[in-house]
């Protein structure tokens, strides 16, 4: 099989709008089968990768091409016939160009769960028909829900092995509906599939006559994604300051970044944090040339009016809607170090946006039980995959919002300093 979907030129592929989603499920749901489906249906594999498939399948005893072992990649995921790692997908159609996360299903790897998702904009929880809901289901939906991940797809899978029985999807529909009613999961999509023969994947099944909604691929394609960045709050984190060495470019001083939200344009008022300093935009460069205006997730040069002393870790934001600079800081935290817990005393670096500083926790308010919701309050530790809610004491202020209006400014992450190896994952509820 060649590749059939062809860029028709490097512009429109990069116009082309884009969609990040994460896959969930319990162990077993068919993750990696429904991935394997979408890339053979889209015409998005090469022919040698689909013989190496082919053979693999054969050597493993499998009567059928086992597209799960495209996103299988590692020996020992194909060998347990697990997911362990995050593996990161691409494909195109048409209509828009796709980044799948294929997040591990075993609730020892929640980490890598939350990793996944904490950059989609969709996430996709699959539940096995024959089973129903089972607490990963739930597990998968709660956190989707704590990351902000703002469209939620539930597909019932293998629905031929119930042999398509509308009361079997319309029980698990309707218990899932309850339970999301609970968090917040602001649009909820539920589609009857069968992974592994493709039906209602890339078109409708008359398999489910009696389903009247989109195809899963139709959805990915159609679903509303571009309200849900926010295009209010102007926050620029500084990355990088260029200054080019050459003779012949002598007066060339550019702010480079990727726009975490809000709209930059030229001749706008701009404000620098922490200085406080103000300036205009005098124009905004990209690789392709100068454009007119700047919005997430666009990565650009900004460049000012006024000569303005600024680093990497300062934002530019509007004078009159700034973030908070704050050093005290309530998050949600998710714990991803296995030698050692969270305890209340422990210092850390925290890496927010491209500023970084050192950090000390100040307290844990309680740990969540992410089953049932429950609140843990005399919780003195947070051990792996573990979830609770901390107060953090920052050495400098960080340039911050809330979680919930702002993921990128709103998140972070924390750095055992001795190993220099990331720690948690965490999203702001209050700074001051």
């Amino acid at each position: 099989m060649s590749q059939a979907v062809l860029e028709p030129d490097a512009a429109a592929a990069r116009n082309m709008d884009l969609l990040r989603f994460a896959t969930a499920g319990s162990v077993d749901d068919g993750k990696s089968t429904l991935i394997g489906r979408l890339l053979y249906d889209t015409k998005t594999i090469f022919a040698d990768q689909l013989e190496a498939v082919e053979a693999a399948s054969a050597s493993r005893g499998d009567e059928y091409t086992n597209l799960a072992l495209l996103t299988d990649g590692l020996r020992a995921e194909r060998e347990q016939g697990i997911t362990i790692d995050v593996a990161y997908r691409y494909f195109a159609t048409p209509k828009r160009k796709f980044i799948i996360a294929d997040t591990p299903g075993h609730i020892q790897y929640t980490r890598n769960m939350v990793t996944g998702a904490s950059t989609a904009d969709l996430a996709l929880i699959l539940v096995d028909a024959r089973k129903g809901l089972v607490e990963q289901s739930r597990r998968h939906a709660f956190l989707t829900s704590l990351l902000r991940v703002p469209h939620l797809v539930l597909c019932i899978n293998k629905m031929d092995l119930v042999d398509w029985d509308k009361e079997v999807y319309d029980r698990i529909a309707d218990e899932f509906t309850s339970f999301a009613a609970k968090l917040d999961a602001p649009d909820l999509t539920i589609i009857p599939i069968s992974a592994l023969n493709g039906d209602n994947i890339a078109s409708r099944s008359d398999k489910s006559p009696w389903y009247e909604g989109p195809s899963l691929l139709h959805h990915l394609e159609h679903v509303h994604i571009a309200s849900d960045r926010n295009l209010v709050d102007v926050r620029f984190p500084v990355q990088y300051v260029i200054r080019p060495q050459s003779t012949t470019v002598t007066d060339y001083r550019g702010y480079a970044g990727q726009v975490a939200s809000g709209v930059l344009k030229p001749g706008d008022d701009v404000m620098v944090l922490p200085s406080g300093l103000t300036s205009k935009i005098s124009s905004i460069d990209t690789a392709d040339g100068p454009v007119d205006e700047a919005f997430p997730p666009m990565s650009v040069t900004v460049r000012l009016t006024d000569e303005i002393d600024i680093s990497r870790g300062d934002m530019i934001c509007r004078p009159h809607n700034a973030p908070t600079p704050a050093q005290d800081i309530e998050a949600m935290v998710c714990w991803m170090d296995e030698t050692a817990p969270l305890r209340v005393g422990g210092k850390y670096t925290i890496k927010h946006t491209t500023r970084t500083a050192r950090t000390v926790v100040r307290g844990l308010q309680y740990r969540l039980d992410v089953n049932t919701l429950h609140r843990d309050e005399s919780a003195q530790a947070l051990g792996l995959n573990e979830i609770g809610r901390v107060r953090l004491r920052t050495t400098v202020p960080l340039l911050a919002d809330e979680y919930r209006r702002n993921r990128t400014t709103g998140g972070f992450i924390l750095i055992d300093e001795a190993t220099n190896r990331t720690v948690a994952a965490g999203m702001i509820i209050e700074a001051s």
